[in-house]
C-alpha cells in the first residue's frame, strides 16, 4: 500500500484549470496537463480521488512503462511484466492500445494481440465485454501501461435515472459551478432545470455529500483493493445546511424527475422545484446566491429563431426580480446569451457538450 505511481485525471477539454482548482481544493499535489490533470500518489489516493472528486471524468493509474521497438520486443516485454501487482486472474479484462507513426510499433490492433497473448499465458481473461480496461499508449517507442480504476465514467454518479433532451453530465455541472464560484455557501436556482442536474450537484456539494457515495468503480476489481479501508474512507455524514436550491421548468414531466432525482440522491430535504414558465419566475426568500441554465439553444432543441424571445424573457425577469444575484448561462450561440441584455464578463474557452462547443456566459452580481 505504499508503491506510488502517477495518476491522471482526465477533465472535459477545455476544463483541465477548473479540475486542477478542484482537485488542490480537496487536497491532492497535482499539475495541469493536456487533457487532464498529473499527480503521484497511492492506491488510497486513487480511491478517494474516485470518490470526491466532482469534476474528473475518469482516474487512471499509469502502472508502468518499458521501451518497445519491434513487436517481438513488446511481446517478451509484456511476457514480463508485473501484471500480478495489480491484476487478479479471476477479473476479466479489456485491453485498448492507441500508437503513432512516431513509433516504430504503428499498428495498435497487432500491438493489441500481443498483449492479449502475453496476459492470457500469465492466466489472465480477456473479454470484450470487460468492466475493467486496460489502457496502453505507444508513443515515440515508449509503451506507457494504465489501468481505469473508474470504470464507468465518473458522470454516473447512480442517482439520475430520469433525464430529458440533451442532459447536462453532472461531471460538467459540477465545474460550471465551480467557474461561476460557487462553493456551497449561498443558493443557487436554475429556471430551466430539466432533469435537476445543476441544482442537485449545488445541494451535494453544500451538503458535503461525496459524488461517488452510491457507486462502485472497477479498482474494487484490483489486487491492491483493501476492502477495509474502503469502507473506512466512504463514511462520512452530510454537512448541515440551512440553504435551499431552487429548479423550475415549465414542463411538469421534467420536474416530476428532477424530484425523483433529489430523492434518489438524498436531498429531497434541501431543494424546491415548481413548474413555472420563466417569466413567472420570482426571486426566493434568503440571501442572494447565483441562477444557472442550461437553456435550450436551437442546434440542440428546435428553431433558435423561436429562442430569442425565451432568451430576452429570462434576461428582464433576472434584471427585475434578482438584483444581488449572479448568472451563469451555458449556450452554444452568443447571440442568445446577448439577447437576455445582460452583463456578461467575456467568455472562457469552449467545452464539448451534446456534440457542440458550448460557453459559459456569466455575470458579477446583477
Amino acid at each position: 500500500m505504499t508503491q506510488t505511481f502517477e495518476i491522471f485525471l482526465t477533465a472535459t477539454p477545455g476544463f483541465e484549470p477548473a479540475l486542477l482548482a478542484e482537485a488542490q481544493a480537496a487536497g491532492f499535489v497535482g499539475e495541469r496537463t493536456q487533457g487532464g490533470v498529473t499527480m503521484t500518489g497511492g492506491w488510497p489516493d486513487v480511491w478517494r480521488a474516485n470518490l470526491v472528486l466532482r469534476g474528473a471524468t475518469r482516474v487512471l493509474v499509469r502502472i508502468g512503462s518499458f521501451m518497445a521497438f519491434h513487436l517481438a520486443q513488446l511481446d517478451k516485454r509484456a511476457h514480463k511484466f508485473p501484471w500480478a501487482d495489480v491484476l487478479r486472474t479471476d477479473i476479466p479484462l479489456r485491453v485498448e492500445v492507441t500508437t503513432n507513426r512516431k513509433s516504430k510499433i504503428y499498428h495498435a490492433g497487432a500491438a493489441t494481440q500481443r498483449i492479449e497473448t502475453a496476459l492470457k499465458a500469465n492466466g489472465y481473461q480477456i473479454s470484450a465485454e470487460a468492466e475493467l480496461v486496460l489502457k496502453l499508449r505507444i508513443d515515440d517507442n515508449r509503451v506507457t501501461i494504465s489501468v481505469d480504476t473508474s470504470g464507468e465514467s465518473l458522470h454516473k454518479r447512480g442517482h439520475k435515472q430520469g433525464v430529458g433532451k440533451a442532459p447536462m453530465r453532472e461531471t460538467l455541472a459540477s465545474l460550471f459551478l465551480r467557474d461561476c464560484g460557487y462553493h456551497g455557501t449561498e443558493p443557487v436556482l436554475d429556471p430551466m432545470c430539466g432533469s435537476g442536474t445543476f441544482v442537485i450537484e449545488a445541494a451535494e456539494i453544500a451538503a458535503g455529500l461525496y459524488p461517488g457515495r452510491s457507486r462502485s468503480f472497477t479498482f474494487e476489481q484490483l489486487a491492491s483493493f483493501d476492502p477495509v479501508a474502503w469502507d473506512a474512507m466512504r463514511q462520512h455524514s452530510p454537512t448541515p445546511t440551512d440553504l435551499r436550491f431552487y429548479g423550475s421548468d415549465r414542463d411538469a414531466g421534467a420536474i416530476r424527475m428532477s424530484r425523483e432525482n433529489a430523492d434518489r440522491a438524498g436531498v429531497v430535504g434541501l431543494t424546491t422545484f415548481d413548474t413555472l414558465p420563466v417569466d413567472a419566475l420570482t426571486r426566493p426568500d434568503g440571501p442572494p446566491g447565483l441562477v444557472i441554465c442550461n437553456p435550450p439553444y436551437g442546434d440542440r432543441i428546435g428553431n433558435p429563431k423561436l429562442l430569442f424571445g425565451l432568451y430576452a424573457s429570462l434576461g428582464q425577469t433576472l434584471k427585475a426580480q434578482f438584483s444581488g444575484w449572479r448568472v451563469g448561462i451555458v449556450t452554444s450561440d452568443a447571440a442568445l446569451a446577448n439577447a437576455t441584455g445582460l452583463p456578461f464578463k467575456p467568455k472562457g474557452a469552449p467545452v464539448p457538450h451534446g456534440g457542440l462547443k458550448v460557453w459559459l456566459f456569466q455575470t458579477g452580481k446583477l
